[in-house]
């Protein structure tokens, strides 16, 4: 495994570089980790496929040019998303790529999917957030009051895990996502990056009929997969897009939502083979 940079005008895009297979595979991870996690592919697939794991934006080494609080709620549309990717490939004469993602990071992928399907061979995820976010996400995310609350909970010194006991005292948590929330806002760091992460994105909501579209037209393979014991994003967000989806696949395996592990590799591999 190697790291680098990609730079332009808004962006210095840290990424990770591992496999030596002659297809490209570009990888998008979840919410606070950053552009290894799917070394995990490596072992099974990286004599079939190159690796290119990103540091999403406000991950890691992955710095905006500006990360002011105006330019992050100006937000970025999937149109610059895709022209960034498509920036980065040529940068590296990458003419075609499959994609794979988890969770938060199926918001790139999906976009990526609606703006430049022709350059898709694949397109695989696990846990797509994108599919259904859910009401808090989205509230906090578009609704202009909701993001408002959230950039005043994000600058205070306590209001963000007030709000996580209050959420998990009504039970709209349980015990362990109240434990993974609090890790992820327990600094002013880990705070501003949580609200700036949530709006940066936020025009990246999936159109669910382009998306379905661009996939048959342009027969991109499709495969999702789904944990068992996932309460944040189980195989029913998907049961109303994936079987619109002419070339697809969709898998529950016996995880929860951390599943990017070597299980979530041999049943990739055995996806992929059996495509």
């Amino acid at each position: 495994m190697t790291d680098h940079y990609f730079e332009n005008r808004f962006v210095k895009m840290h990424y990770y570089k591992f496999g030596d297979g002659n297809k490209v595979m570009l990888c998008f991870h979840g919410y606070g980790m950053h552009g290894k996690q799917f070394k995990v592919l490596e072992d099974s697939l990286g004599t079939v496929y190159t690796f290119y794991g990103f540091d999403l934006f406000f991950h890691k080494e992955t710095k905006l040019i500006d990360q002011g609080l105006n330019k992050v709620k100006q937000g970025i549309s999937k149109r610059e998303l895709s022209h960034l990717f498509l920036e980065f490939c040529e940068s590296l004469a990458i003419k075609r790529f499959s994609v794979i993602s988890y969770s938060m990071g199926s918001f790139y992928a999906t976009a990526l999917v609606e703006e430049i399907p022709e350059k898709i061979d694949e397109f695989v995820t696990a846990a797509p957030s994108s599919l259904n976010a859910g009401k808090l996400i989205t509230f906090l995310s578009s609704n202009k009051l909701g993001n408002k609350f959230l950039e005043r909970l994000a600058l205070s010194d306590n209001g963000m895990i007030r709000l996580l006991s209050v959420l998990k005292s009504l039970k709209v948590i349980d015990q362990k996502a109240y434990e993974i929330l609090y890790r992820e806002i327990a600094t002013p760091e880990l705070r501003f990056s949580f609200f700036a992460c949530t709006t940066y994105m936020r025009f990246l909501k999936i159109d669910i009929g382009k998306f379905i579209d661009q996939l048959n037209v342009h027969k991109v393979r499709s495969i999702f997969i789904f944990g068992k014991r996932d309460k944040s994003y189980p195989a029913k967000i998907g049961a109303s897009v994936i079987p619109k989806i002419n070339l697809s696949r969709q898998l529950i395996i016996d995880e929860n939502h951390d599943m990017i592990n070597k299980n979530f590799a041999q049943n990739l591999v055995r996806l992929l083979n059996d495509h």
